[in-house]
C-alpha cells in the first residue's frame, strides 16, 4: 500500500543507502552498504571546484564489513568517493579500528567509542545500522543450519528482539514451541 498523497510540495534531496550479502569461499561473509546523497539544486562549494551541482552525489561512500558466522569483524573497508569537504575522505581508513569487534548487543557503544564523533564520518557510521540487518538476513540460513547441526537445547539469540519473535507470540509457538512463553502454553 502507498502512502497517503501528501500535501504539495518540492523534492530536494535523496538518500540512498543498497546494501548486499555475499559469502565468500573461504567461509567468511562479506557485507557491504553504499550510500548516496544528491539534491535537486545547486549550491556553492570551495572543496569541489565552486559548485556541487543538481544529481551529482554529495556524498558517495562505501563500506565493507568482512564477518564471520559469530558476527565478529575479521576486516572493513572503506572507501569515500564524493563528499562536501576534501577532509572527509581521510576518516575512510579509521573504519579499520572496528576490526575485532562483535556485531550484536552493544556494538554501537562501542563503535562509537572507537571512531566516534570527530575520530570518524557521520555518513559511514549510519551505514552500520543497515549493514548488521543485512548481516543477519545473509547468514541467517547458515546460522539456522548450524543452530540444528549443533541440535542446541539452548534459547536461539534470535527471540525478544523484535515483535514477531517475542516469546509469547505467534511466530515462536509456531517455530520454536519450546521456547513459546504465551498464555495457552503446553506443558
Amino acid at each position: 500500500m502507498p502512502l497517503l498523497e501528501p500535501v504539495a510540495r518540492k523534492h530536494l534531496h535523496t538518500r540512498r543507502i543498497v546494501c548486499e550479502g555475499f559469502s565468500r569461499s573461504d567461509g567468511l561473509w562479506d557485507i557491504e552498504a553504499h550510500l548516496t546523497d544528491t539534491k535537486t539544486y545547486g549550491f556553492p562549494n570551495q572543496d569541489r571546484g565552486g559548485i556541487i551541482e543538481a544529481g551529482e552525489p554529495v556524498h558517495d561512500m562505501s563500506l565493507r564489513v568482512t564477518l564471520d558466522l559469530d558476527f565478529n569483524i575479521h576486516d572493513v573497508v572503506a572507501v569515500t568517493d564524493d563528499t562536501p569537504f576534501k577532509v572527509c575522505k581521510e576518516t575512510a581508513a579509521g573504519m579499520r579500528l572496528l576490526i575485532g569487534l562483535k556485531i550484536g548487543s552493544g556494538w554501537m557503544r562501542d563503535v562509537r567509542a572507537r571512531v566516534g564523533r570527530t575520530q570518524g564520518c557521520t555518513h559511514l557510521l549510519e551505514l552500520l545500522g543497515p549493514l548488521a540487518t543485512t548481516a543477519f538476513q545473509t547468514m541467517h540460513k547458515a546460522l539456522e543450519e548450524r543452530a540444528n547441526n549443533e541440535a542446541s537445547h539452548s534459547k536461539p539469540g534470535i527471540l525478544d528482539t523484535c515483535y514477531a519473535l517475542a516469546s509469547d507470540g505467534l511466530v515462536v509457538e509456531r517455530q520454536w514451541p519450546q521456547f513459546y512463553t504465551g498464555k495457552d502454553r503446553k506443558s
